[in-house]
């Protein structure tokens, strides 16, 4: 292993070390904004955290202009896909099906980045408010598990894991949307029936997000795949080389999508 290896592994290494004091700061500031009654500073304070573990894996390595153009293009695809069902079938879009299938293809960092660009942009156009940070996280994290879920397994690609990952993400996303409300409740009445009472409300809307998922998996999941895989590898598209531990020893290393 040389030098620029090494310093790359150690880079790594201190970016995933860097989640367990994030997570303990959230935590302090979470417990405080309960106390004082303001879960709306939970959720900022939630996505500003949770995207400095992503941009120092995402910058580990310098991208080229057409990399960071692509994920724009993949955030643009969703935004506008998400504004004409919002006002027609609210819940039935597929914007998560294109942050799934983004991070499937091109890694989880970029699939993260795809999700939460979306959830800022398209609510330029349908209304900014405190759901938002929410938004960008649920989103950004549909799209960074896909790219673990998938990452070096094909049948993972196929139509019905994906399908199955999809209709997961359909309630997950709804669950963790509806944490800032669960909290209102809880400061206001102390009732952790009022919380669950909450949930069940919601539960219709992740039905249909899940069906939403699950539909337009189903049916585009293999041709959106195969065609931005061929883009990939034809420009060798948010490639990114790390080195394995079987390899460390002969100073090998191997492409991680």
């Amino acid at each position: 292993m040389n030098s620029e290896q090494r310093t790359k592994r150690s880079f790594l290494m201190a970016s995933k070390w860097l989640i367990v004091p994030i997570a303990a700061v959230y935590l302090g500031l979470s417990y405080l904004s309960v106390q004082r009654g303001n879960s709306l500073l939970i959720g900022i304070v939630l996505v500003l955290l949770s995207i400095i573990p992503f941009l120092l894996r995402f910058e580990r390595k310098e991208r080229k202009a057409r990399e960071l153009m692509l994920i724009a293009v993949m955030a643009a695809v969703a935004t506008v896909s998400r504004i004409p069902f919002a006002t027609l079938l609210p819940n039935f879009t597929p914007v998560t099906f294109v942050v799934i299938v983004s991070g499937v293809v091109f890694g989880a960092e970029a699939g993260w980045m795809v999700g939460a660009a979306t959830a800022l942009v398209s609510n330029f156009f349908l209304g900014q408010g405190p759901w938002t940070p929410w938004q960008m996280f649920a989103w950004g994290m549909a799209g960074y598990t896909a790219g673990l879920f998938a990452h070096r397994s094909l049948w993972r690609r196929e139509r019905l894991p994906l399908a199955l990952f999809g209709l997961a993400w359909g309630f997950l996303f709804g669950w963790i949307m509806n944490i800032t409300l669960a909290l209102d409740q809880w400061v206001q009445t102390h009732s952790w029936e009022a919380v669950v009472g909450k949930y069940v409300t919601g539960l219709p809307f992740e039905v249909v997000h899940a069906t939403a998922n699950v539909f337009f998996i189903l049916a585009f999941s293999p041709s959106w795949i195969a065609l931005l895989e061929r883009y990939r590898r034809k420009y060798g598209t948010l490639e990114r080389t790390e080195l394995t531990e079987g390899e460390q020893g002969n100073g090998q290393t191997s492409a991680a999508i």
